[in-house]
């Protein structure tokens, strides 16, 4: 893994004395420097970042006609006592956009009898509108169907939806199709600018808009205000990973506040007694973004995942039943720890099945397996995505066809559906490059950083083989490296109470604006053990947690520290550099840090610039560089990591720098090098003249493993290659052997070939960056 640290230009005196004003416990130079490498540069957007009172929201009719004709339907629904039903979907977003819509709609429409809602099985079903479930509303009467968080293309569904009667609204954020869907109304704010306010609002936060433009055009009839749903705003805002800048930020920042508000009643005052109650069973208080992240979001997508009917968490969210709403946390608290324990297992297989893969020649990883739970499939791709840095794909082939025995088969039936998650890396546009191979799929759907996937399961292989071509090619030689980025560098006497102040003038972090990662250098480690988590009846869960002091020169007191999924021995022993978190436990009422990565010390290489010592003399004229420096050069390309590894470790212990000095390479096509080794092998044996190793594989350009396939080749020709000392003599030796076999040994040679060539044009053009990463892991 590559470590960056993020560049330390000093903020302004003046804007350190304005940032204090927000921190007076603290100098506030940290909380300054970090607002500044984010681009907040002048007082006024300082004031509108931290202050929400001073930030502006924009009107819910900046979505324009289409919410005009959004209010215009539910009017007239409402007038003519229509039934109508709310769509939504089965992850925390989609399922506090329910919620938003059954209290808020409620306040229009008589729940139960007038209004409902609709939420597709995760396991069984896909994200979006479905043909039995339209069929089961239209059974009961509905004419009107409002879509949250989903819809935006689902042409067909909707088209057969008007068939029997039942207009559609879509409220959602996903990517949109190439033409408009035929709807009464869509609202989603990728029709807008990119740079507008509303741009980045999740599913939850498009249906806050739709139910206040209905609070601002129907004044009268609202019981409850409008503020009362901010709290399930927030909660779907920061679970979902959306960008939270301009109203997402806002409104996050309002629905913390709510959210607190509300936790801070007694049981029996509060509004929403099944969130206090998730707080309560995750040990948080509500008054953290993180609370959300790490406590009711995951805890509300694991319903769907484990159970794969989630409909109750809308009741869990919305009902003011204490005793069924602590019920329903219990459930859900249970369904978490079932998770926990589902994705542990599932990361280990994924794990065992990377260790067969190249990470060097891999752009985007595709893993299949027939016993993979679909549910926890997105969690285990977003950690493979992150520790790669290369987009992930995780399918499950567990469901055959009827009849099909999957204990009986290896081999899935390949008619059978494929279904899986796919999880992306800042630079790469996970929706487009799926949606390239729209060909090959069965049905997709999500945005650039997430999406949900099925496929036959016999088109497995082709997928694979066409992203990896089409992200290669897209990249242009670049490579994809797996990074953690360091913000600011603080010592183990710098944590505690007044840092963690300071640096929560930041919050909410999420997308856009991440949460801190500290660099604490020449560090060490003391009291670490490990233990596997417990769910709520006391069953243990494959789950690690690693606690441990850490200390360094700075002081004399250790500070505690949690390192989440990761045994105690996994901490080096010695001095180490590690990135971590600032935070504070409300359940142990500790501030403490949270482990994001370690290395030993004597590996800390950080690419804020080339590294010193490794010098890049690729692709130029270096004799006289030759003269000025004394570093081990390296002409020849290697063909793997391994290689210039080794290379690396002879310079470290001879204190010497490394040049790498090989250039692109002017390579012959595979095939020509091919007919080149028939022309040789002809020739010699011809004449029986012998030829050493060294001599064809500079004739050739080719490696060891290459020239040993070709040989191979060659007995399939009618030639055999006999050793005498250092020499190799070839023969001919006719023989009866089918043109398949002939083709196919060839073939082989050919694939080495090519992948030898495509490995020395990466390792011409990989940045110097990478390089040193590289070098420096294990």
């Amino acid at each position: 893994m590559q470590w960056t640290l993020a560049a330390t230009e000093q903020p302004p005196e003046w804007f350190i004395q304005a940032v204090k004003k927000y921190t007076p416990a603290s100098s506030g130079v940290y909380a300054a420097q970090l607002l500044w490498q984010r681009g907040i540069r002048d007082t006024k957007q300082l004031e509108g970042f931290v202050n929400y009172k001073t930030y502006q929201p924009a009107s819910p009719f900046e979505f324009g006609e289409e919410m005009h004709r959004a209010m215009a339907r539910l009017q007239l629904a409402r007038n003519a006592g229509e039934k109508v039903a709310i769509w939504g979907d089965f992850d925390a977003d989609g399922i506090t956009s329910t919620s938003v819509l059954w209290d808020g709609l409620g306040e229009f429409f008589v729940q139960n009898s007038q209004l409902s809602y609709y939420i597709p099985n995760r396991l069984k079903e896909s994200h979006g509108l479905n043909y039995a479930g339209i069929d089961n509303l239209a059974k009961q009467d509905c004419t009107l169907i409002v879509t949250c968080d989903t819809g935006s293309t689902n042409i067909d569904e909707i088209i057969y939806a008007q068939k029997l009667g039942i207009d559609v609204i879509v409220t959602d954020h996903h990517t949109l199709p190439a033409e408009r869907p035929p709807v009464i109304a869509i609202i989603n704010p990728r029709n807008l600018p990119n740079e507008h306010p509303l741009y980045n609002l999740s599913g939850v936060a498009v249906a806050y808009k739709l139910v206040e433009a209905l609070y601002q055009t129907l004044p009268n009839i609202p019981k409850h205000p409008l503020t009362d749903l901010l709290d399930l705003v927030a909660v779907g805002l920061i679970a979902d990973l959306v960008q939270l800048s301009g109203d997402c930020r806002y409104l996050a920042q309002l629905g913390i506040q709510r959210l607190q508000e509300d936790f801070k009643q007694p049981p029996a005052a509060r509004r929403r007694p099944g969130v206090g109650r998730l707080l309560e069973l995750c040990q948080k208080s509500g008054d953290r973004p993180t609370d959300i992240s790490f406590g009711l979001g995951p805890r509300i997508n694991a319903v769907s995942r484990i159970q794969g009917d989630a409909s109750f968490c809308v009741e869990l969210l919305t009902s003011r039943d204490i005793k069924r709403c602590s019920e329903l946390a219990e459930d859900t608290e249970l369904a978490n720890a079932r998770r926990k324990s589902l994705q542990k297992d599932v990361q280990t297989q994924v794990a065992q099945k990377l260790t067969q893969l190249d990470l060097s020649t891999t752009s985007a990883i595709v893993l299949a397996d027939a016993q993979w739970p679909v549910g926890v499939l997105g969690l285990v791709a977003g950690q493979v995505a992150q520790e790669t840095g290369r987009p992930t794909i995780l399918l499950s082939t567990e469901e055959l066809e009827a009849g099909e025995d999957s204990s009986q088969s290896p081999i899935p039936n390949p008619q059978s559906l494929a279904r899986g998650s796919a999880r992306s890396i800042n630079s790469v546009d996970l929706y487009q490059l799926v949606k390239d191979q729209a060909h090959l799929l069965h049905r997709f759907g999500g945005h650039p950083f997430a999406a949900g996937l099925s496929m036959l399961v016999e088109n497995i292989p082709l997928f694979s083989e066409a992203i990896n071509q089409r992200l290669r090619q897209s990249l242009g030689g670049k490579t994809l490296t797996a990074t953690v980025q360091a913000d600011i560098v603080v010592t183990v006497a710098d944590l505690g109470k007044d840092l963690f102040l300071e640096l929560k003038i930041l919050e909410p972090c999420g997308m856009g604006n991440p949460v801190p990662k500290l660099l604490i250098q020449n560090c060490w480690f003391e009291n670490a053990w490990h233990r596997n988590q417990q769910d709520s009846q006391g069953k243990k869960i494959q789950y690690i947690k690693t606690d441990f002091d850490i200390r360094d020169d700075s002081t004399r007191n250790p500070f505690p520290g949690i390192w989440w999924g990761h045994y105690k021995d996994e901490l080096p022993i010695g001095r180490c550099d590690c990135i971590a978190e600032l935070d504070y436990n409300t359940f142990k009422k500790r501030y403490e840090i949270r482990l994001i990565a370690v290395r030993p010390s004597a590996n800390s290489v950080f690419t804020t610039h080339n590294s010193e010592l490794i010098l890049d003399w690729r692709n130029q004229e270096h004799s006289q560089l030759r003269t000025q420096h004394s570093a081990l050069i390296l002409e020849e390309c290697p063909t793997s990591w391994d290689d210039l590894r080794a290379w690396w470790k002879r310079c470290l212990y001879n204190n010497q720098q490394l040049a790498i000095a090989w250039s692109k390479p002017n390579q012959q096509s595979p095939n020509q090098i091919w007919l080149t080794l028939i022309g040789i092998a002809k020739y010699l044996s011809r004449t029986h003249q012998p030829v050493t190793r060294v001599q064809l594989l500079e004739k050739l350009g080719i490696s060891n493993q290459a020239l040993l396939l070709g040989i191979r080749a060659l007995k399939y020709l009618g030639f055999t290659v006999q050793r005498q000392d250092n020499y190799l003599r070839i023969i001919p030796e006719p023989k009866n052997i089918s043109e398949t076999q002939a083709d196919a040994a060839a073939g082989k040679f050919l694939a080495a070939v090519r992948e030898e060539q495509f490995q020395r044009e990466y390792f011409a053009e990989v940045p110097l960056s990478t390089i040193v990463a590289m070098v420096n892991t294990q």
